[in-house]
């Protein structure tokens, strides 16, 4: 039979309790939650012919439901030819959320709410329209919920400090902690803080503490100089030097070429290049590179693996300084290693707009497979001659 069972019933609760809909209506008024209840619930019962038919099956399935707390039933009257008239469930009910916590047995998650939402009432009101969209999520954050107040209260005292998250001076809370619960802790302080605390214009938990104002570890730059002579530091010669985005930014004109290369044993073994610079690429992300006004008088080079994803590091490169040029990155040069292939894993398949005509017919014939399945020529594969040739040319 496809009557409605206790368990059916209880399951349709579970749904409410899974979208957060029971525990909503716990909060106060001022959360906006207009409350559901008494909610009635989908109920199959016999048809007529089941009722002559099998009435024995009906009496227990309606013994079972009365046998159900916690849901109020409507009864309607039949008549059987035999048995004479009957009482049987039409329609079943939740009167109240305090009914439908009790049926699943959450009463410990409610008292748990409870005690989040009267001490967000009373230290962050304004946090009570969080509750009521994610009242499941402030459950699982029950045992941390204190001190993610505590952090909001800091950053109301103390906006946009300025300061590294591991100078934040709150007893009991570390930096990793504000770490590892920055997408919460955005949701919560974009809810309190004063529009002047937020950069609106940085979202996502990477972006976290430039939204909020904090200091972010400064991005690194490694480099080699191809020239010795031009290095500011002489005695250092070609020497494996790293630099912080801002201290590149200052270099100044001492090179007219720079060349970026993705491959660390290529960056290393790169040869000598009159009045040259050489980077470590790596991979996407050039924001570091963006600030050094100073490259974009230099002739660039770009050298990275002839795959989709390198060329499509190369346009976001382009999107950065829009004379970059490419360096073995061209068709002849993948033809002439053709043993030497590899395959690509997850090939890019987005348009890319900054590639040269030549470079965008290859990356087509490497995105829709024309030449094979996910061919890709890794940049150390190819003959350190070919290198030096190529450079010679420049």
């Amino acid at each position: 039979m496809r009557w409605s069972a206790p368990a059916d019933l209880r399951q349709q609760v579970q749904r409410w309790w899974d979208r957060g809909d029971i525990l909503a209506t716990l909060l106060p008024a001022e959360a906006g939650v207009e409350s559901t209840f008494p909610r009635r619930l989908t109920l199959k019962t016999p048809s007529a012919n089941e009722l002559r038919d099998n009435f024995a099956a009906v009496r227990e399935w309606s013994e079972l439901l009365r046998d159900m707390p916690h849901v109020r039933l409507e009864k309607r009257e039949f008549r059987h030819r035999i048995f004479g008239l009957n009482i049987l469930p039409a329609a079943a009910w939740i009167d109240g959320a305090g009914s439908a916590i009790a049926l699943l047995g959450k009463q410990n998650e409610m008292r748990i709410f409870e005690r989040i939402t009267s001490s967000t009432v009373a230290r962050h009101p304004k946090l009570i329209a969080w509750l009521a969209k994610r009242p499941l999520r402030a459950l699982e954050l029950a045992k941390v919920w204190e001190k993610l107040l505590d952090v909001t209260d800091w950053l109301l005292a103390h906006p946009r400090p300025g300061i590294y998250l591991r100078q934040m001076d709150i007893p009991g809370i570390h930096s990793k902690f504000v770490e590892a619960q920055r997408g919460v802790l955005s949701e919560l302080l974009d809810l309190v803080l004063p529009e002047s605390g937020i950069d609106t214009q940085a979202s996502g938990i990477n972006q976290f503490n430039r939204r909020y104002g904090f200091l972010d570890k400064p991005e690194r730059i490694r480099l080699r100089w191809l020239d010795p002579a031009c290095s500011p530091l002489p005695a250092l010669g070609q020497a494996d030097l790293t630099l912080d985005a801002d201290s590149f930014a200052c270099l100044g004109h001492t090179v007219n070429r720079v060349f970026i290369t993705e491959n660390e044993t290529n960056f290393l073994a790169f040869p000598p290049v009159p009045n040259a610079l050489l980077i470590f690429g790596a991979g996407y992300g050039f924001a570091a590179l963006s600030n050094a006004a100073w490259l974009r008088d230099c002739q660039m080079y770009y050298w990275g693996d002839i795959d989709t994803h390198g060329f499509a590091i190369l346009d976001e490169l382009r999107g950065h300084f829009p004379h970059v040029e490419s360096l073995l990155m061209d068709r002849q040069t993948l033809l002439a290693h053709n043993p030497l292939w590899g395959d690509e894993t997850l090939p890019q398949q987005r348009e890319l707009r900054h590639l040269m005509q030549d470079e965008q017919a290859l990356y087509d014939d490497l995105r829709d497979n024309r030449l094979g399945k996910n061919v890709r020529l890794e940049q150390e594969r190819i003959a350190f001659g070919l290198v030096q040739m190529a450079l010679a040319r420049l």
